[in-house]
């Protein structure tokens, strides 16, 4: 799981993620992100509403799959951004690790949010 430092914390600062950042979609996921220059980490959100899954259970499963793939990808990052993942499809749940992993680390790339080395 990814640390409390490098999570949101209240709903002001998603508003003027969700107002003023800059989006990427693909089939089942959407990123969202700005720079944030007032903060020394990045700070991450996975949103799965009660319209994709039902229960509690499942949403927390997603939620926790995609927070491992960006703790594990937190080093690459460059810079300090605000980033919200939205998730929008139920198969998310149930899509194989690798596959998830390698659509969330292309939106990253095409964020332009790793470092280029």
């Amino acid at each position: 799981m990814l640390s409390y430092k490098k999570r949101f914390h209240g709903h002001g600062s998603m508003r003027y993620l969700y107002s003023n950042g800059s989006s990427i979609r693909s089939q089942k996921i959407v990123l969202r992100y700005i720079i944030n220059s007032r903060r020394k980490q990045s700070r991450f959100a996975v949103v799965v509403s009660k319209k994709v899954m039902k229960t509690a259970v499942g949403r927390n499963r997603i939620r926790r799959r995609i927070y491992e793939i960006i703790r594990q990808e937190f080093n690459r990052i460059d810079g300090v951004y605000d980033v919200a993942i939205i998730v929008f499809h139920k198969s998310v749940k149930d899509m194989p690790y690798d596959e998830l992993k390698n659509q969330v680390v292309d939106m990253f790339k095409e964020a332009d949010l790793y470092c280029n080395k």
